[in-house]
């Protein structure tokens, strides 16, 4: 345990940070996967709202540094790929 006071405060304050970003990389996963099981259900209606639901969660975790701007990136196309793809 460290002895400066600052110190002791920043442990602390990143294990807050740790706790937060940790569940808002599921609740990512959450939004991700709401958008597959929209599309194996071939409902193209909700799998594009849920599409729209997951990317606003991805570029606000990627604004707050939560995850990189280009996993966001990434995982956008990949869950839009999957709506546009369905017939």
């Amino acid at each position: 345990m460290a002895n400066i006071k600052s110190q002791k405060k920043r442990i602390l304050t990143a294990e807050k940070a740790r706790i937060r970003n940790r569940a808002v990389r599921s609740e990512l996963k959450t939004y991700v996967k709401k958008v597959r099981v929209a599309a194996e259900s071939g409902d193209k209606a909700a799998a594009q709202e849920a599409a729209y639901a997951a990317c606003r969660k991805l570029d606000k975790a990627a604004s707050k540094g939560i995850i990189h701007k280009n996993q966001a990136a990434k995982r956008k196309s990949g869950v839009q790929m999957l709506v546009n793809n369905m017939e």
